[in-house]
């Protein structure tokens, strides 16, 4: 970042490592563009140092577009798309091994997402405990718990997590279920290149894999929707607003 910063003038609220550490995982380009996103939006606003505002709104824009004020929702949806991500940043604030919340929006960005949540590491990391994977399964199914709790039924909306979810419960490669624990049952094949986990195990094995995948995502889902109810004046007061 500095790299790509050393010819924009900064303010002083502008801190780096805050910015280093929301975009891990991002390549040189991105943190490029990041750094001309927050200089144009500075630009525009008819400031003439860039902020540290305007730099995370760069890295929204990077990662999931830009907000399409256009897309007008209905209020019916609003209220879901709202009640979804209320449901994420309130279950992420409610369980510790979790990423704090920076942002909740409800406003439509360009790369196809209805709103999100933004959660921004503390420090840099490189692995993930058994208790931090098992609270971000929790986090990733509390959209969908929340419209089910709200609305009494679910919403296309959440094939995103769902599809996250499925992928963190990775008994096969993790050994992360009690039942397979130190059993090596996948693995990954030209890893630098797209990366494909393959199943090295029987058919019933490979049967009971997708039983003990079902049965931790049913419980993390049972797990976010009784922490919802059981603190739902909060989830309507936030969603509200």
């Amino acid at each position: 970042l500095q790299v790509h910063a050393k010819d924009v003038l900064m303010d002083e609220t502008v801190d780096l490592n805050a910015i280093a550490l929301a975009t891990s995982g991002a390549v040189g380009s991105d943190l490029a563009n990041m750094i001309n996103e927050a200089a144009i939006n500075a630009v525009k606003h008819g400031r003439k140092y860039v902020s540290q505002a305007d730099l995370f709104e760069s890295v929204e824009v990077v990662i999931a577009g830009k907000e399409k004020k256009d897309r007008i929702m209905g209020p019916k949806e609003k209220k879901i798309v709202a009640y979804h991500e209320v449901g994420h940043a309130l279950v992420t604030a409610l369980q510790k091994n979790t990423e704090p919340v920076q942002k909740i929006t409800i406003v439509p960005r360009t790369h196809g997402a209805l709103g999100y949540v933004m959660q921004t590491p503390e420090e840099e990391k490189f692995l993930n405990t058994k208790a931090e994977l098992e609270a971000m399964l929790v986090t990733a199914l509390a959209g969908r718990a929340a419209e089910e709790l709200v609305f009494d039924t679910v919403t296309t909306g959440a094939s995103n997590d769902i599809e996250q979810a499925t992928n963190i419960a990775m008994v096969a490669q993790y050994g992360m279920s009690e039942r397979f624990g130190l059993m090596g049952l996948a693995t990954v094949e030209s890893q630098y290149l797209d990366g494909e986990a393959r199943l090295n195990c029987g058919e019933e094995t490979a049967a009971e894999i997708d039983k003990e995948v079902m049965k931790m995502l049913k419980e993390s889902y049972e797990k976010a929707k009784q922490l919802l109810s059981e603190n739902r004046e909060v989830l309507d007061k936030i969603a509200a607003h």
